[in-house]
């Protein structure tokens, strides 16, 4: 009986200890099955980690490409805006220079066409005098037109005795002449002036020098003109420039001359401008 209840004992011990290895190794394999497990969720926790460093990293990347582009369009903007408002002010500038020069062009051309109308009158002029004068040999008397002016200029052997200033009956025939023009364009004024060669005048009677002189013939010129033939004086200057403004170095009977200068009145001129800018043809 005794050795009956040993092996009973026995079997149940042996019993035991093969139920405790069996759970064991199942122990084992579930505990080696979560390590796999666990090592693989820190590899997959590390690779997440990396990612999102990398993520982190692009993402602040962009915030900064994105607040660089955002700064850049601003700009770019502003830029624009600059623009738009430089190209006003061009557009405007462009604008009044054009008006600018829209004004310049038509008082170019309304002063062209008072001074064509000037030289017409001009014209008009010089063919009276030539046609009153044409008899005359053209070595005594020469008329010319000189930047608008109207030149008529009488040699001194045809005015005057050598060294004189008393005027000869020829030369009041001469003048007479002028005088018939002068007297129909009232709208003149004119100068005389006297001129003499570069021969130094010695003293004689009441005459100095060469100033002298041809002051006293421009004088003698304006009387005869006024007195004899009712020429306007308010439209006559008398004026002397002895041998100062010759026209020839070589003749110095050319220099001994005297010169009657035609040229429109000022104000005259001026009518003529201001006719020119009423003109339909040239305002449109």
């Amino acid at each position: 009986m005794k050795k009956l209840i040993l092996g009973a004992l026995g079997v149940t011990l042996l019993l035991s200890s093969c139920v405790s290895q069996k759970k064991f190794a199942e122990m084992e394999a579930k505990a080696k099955e979560a390590q796999d497990l666990l090592n693989s969720a820190t590899v997959k926790l590390n690779t997440c980690l990396e990612e999102k460093a990398t993520a982190t990293s692009r993402m602040q990347t962009l915030e900064d490409q994105n607040t660089f582009l955002k700064a850049n369009n601003q700009e770019l903007i502003n830029n624009m805006g600059n623009l738009t408002t430089l190209t006003t002010k061009g557009a405007e500038n462009l604008e009044k220079s054009l008006e600018s020069l829209q004004e310049k062009d038509l008082t170019i051309r309304k002063l062209n066409d008072a001074i064509t109308r000037r030289d017409s009158v001009n014209l008009s002029l010089v063919q009276s005098l030539k046609g009153v004068l044409g008899n005359l040999d053209d070595e005594d008397i020469e008329i010319s037109v000189e930047k608008g002016v109207v030149f008529v200029s009488i040699s001194d052997k045809l005015l005057f005795s050598s060294g004189s200033y008393n005027i000869t009956s020829r030369a009041k025939t001469v003048l007479g002449k002028v005088a018939q023009v002068v007297n129909n364009k009232p709208d003149f004024e004119f100068m005389v002036e006297g001129h003499t060669d570069d021969v130094p005048y010695g003293r004689k009677g009441n005459i100095l020098d060469n100033w002298d002189l041809s002051v006293k013939r421009a004088t003698a010129v304006v009387r005869i003109l006024q007195n004899d033939y009712n020429v306007d004086p308010k439209r006559m200057t008398a004026a002397g420039r002895a041998e100062y403004v010759p026209v020839s170095t070589t003749e110095k009977s050319k220099n001994r001359r005297t010169r009657i200068v035609v040229l429109p009145k000022i104000d005259q001129f001026y009518s003529m401008i201001e006719e020119g800018m009423k003109d339909p043809a040239i305002n449109n």
